[in-house]
């Protein structure tokens, strides 16, 4: 059974595990909050979702408690859970990244995944150049969550923001052929002006992809040292063209040319 069915009960049940997916564990009142559902509703809803193994109940006791006070009940989504939202299409991008690596080889997969990013960032380009350095990581998140991916922004411990991205519309199709991921992941650097290091994927068996940013001030450094090298490069290229043009007007003064 199709786990959305627009106008019913099964449509506002998605939902609630749609929900828990993007910010699960997550308790049964606040789920009732965010989506306006009496205390009732959430429960039959929770109860068949539960039932169908689509959530899993997680207990969690209160920080500074110790013996005391009664254990937050907490509900998360299950592998099944996560399955149910994937899209049919998964299985086609793999039939048919397969068949074009047969027929024209990985990079032909690797420019196909750069060619699929290359919408994002046509998008996304215009509207990061407007936006604060701090603020950019949020605002990609928005951008991926409305594509499918159920994506959020937080501040990472070690410094700079994690971007982690809870569902994956192609990740059978990534478990084959990393050069989705890895596409993917030049467009976040390239979008967001700052190194990206990929440390989790769903493609990979782990439950979320996760994405750690660097600082926005690493990332002017980067761009700065880039910056030097492509500087370098054209120095280089003119001083190595001025060279071989006397070179070539020496050689024509000898022969007389």
């Amino acid at each position: 059974m199709p786990l959305i069915e627009p106008g019913s009960e099964r449509s506002t049940r998605a939902r609630v595990a749609r929900l828990i997916l993007e910010h699960g564990p997550i308790a049964a009142a606040a789920l009732g909050e965010r989506l306006g559902l009496t205390p009732a509703a959430v429960r039959r809803h929770l109860d068949a979702l539960l039932a169908d193994g689509m959530i899993e109940p997680r207990t969690v006791r209160p920080r500074g408690q110790r013996g005391r006070g009664r254990p937050a009940k907490l509900f998360a989504i299950t592998d099944a859970g996560r399955n149910a939202f994937e899209h049919a299409y998964d299985d086609l991008a793999g039939s048919a990244l397969r068949f074009l690596a047969e027929r024209l080889g990985e990079e032909a997969v690797a420019d196909f995944a750069r060619t699929q990013v290359d919408g994002l960032l046509r998008r996304l380009e215009p509207v990061m150049r407007t936006v604060p350095a701090g603020q950019r990581v949020q605002v990609l998140a928005q951008a991926l969550s409305a594509e499918g991916y159920a994506a959020s922004a937080s501040k990472a411990k070690s410094g700079g923001d994690q971007l982690c991205q809870h569902h994956c519309p192609v990740a059978h199709a990534a478990a084959e052929f990393p050069q989705l991921c890895e596409a993917e992941t030049e467009a976040f650097a390239q979008l967001l002006g700052t190194p990206v290091q990929r440390l989790a994927t769903i493609a990979h068996g782990d439950g979320v992809c996760t994405t750690h940013v660097s600082p926005q001030t690493l990332g002017a450094s980067h761009r700065a040292d880039e910056s030097g090298r492509d500087q370098s490069v054209r120095e280089r290229s003119i001083r190595d063209r001025s060279i071989r043009d006397r070179s070539i007007r020496d050689r024509s003064k000898e022969t007389g040319g």
